[in-house]
């Protein structure tokens, strides 16, 4: 299979770059929530991702100050604490309540 090399134009490469960054901006902080296995994606899988697009060096002042901001909340994240998920909540609090009463020998 011959490969060919892909060429794009100015404009092109822009909306390709503007995209990038607007889906990065999109599902980066949910997927760093964390559940009980830990973040979808870490954090350093997206600032990978950030860096890669610096490296094109062909962004825009608006898609620098886009990538610096993602950066930052990067940053934000992994200097917050995690979430601690150990914390019993006390018996009482989780004791089930039923809205109202079942008859004890109910039928169909």
């Amino acid at each position: 299979m011959e490969r060919t090399l892909i060429t794009l134009n100015g404009s092109s490469q822009a909306a390709l770059i503007d995209q990038d960054i607007a889906h990065i901006r999109r599902v980066m902080r949910p997927s760093l929530h964390r559940d009980l296995g830990g973040p979808i994606l870490p954090a350093t899988y997206w600032r990978k991702r950030l860096h890669q697009l610096l490296d094109t060096g062909s962004l825009s002042h608006s898609h620098l100050c886009a990538v610096d901001s993602l950066l930052l909340q990067l940053d934000q994240f992994e200097a917050e604490p995690p979430p601690v998920w150990d914390e019993r909540v006390p018996a009482a609090a989780t004791a089930f309540q039923p809205l109202r009463p079942v008859p004890a020998a109910s039928h169909i």
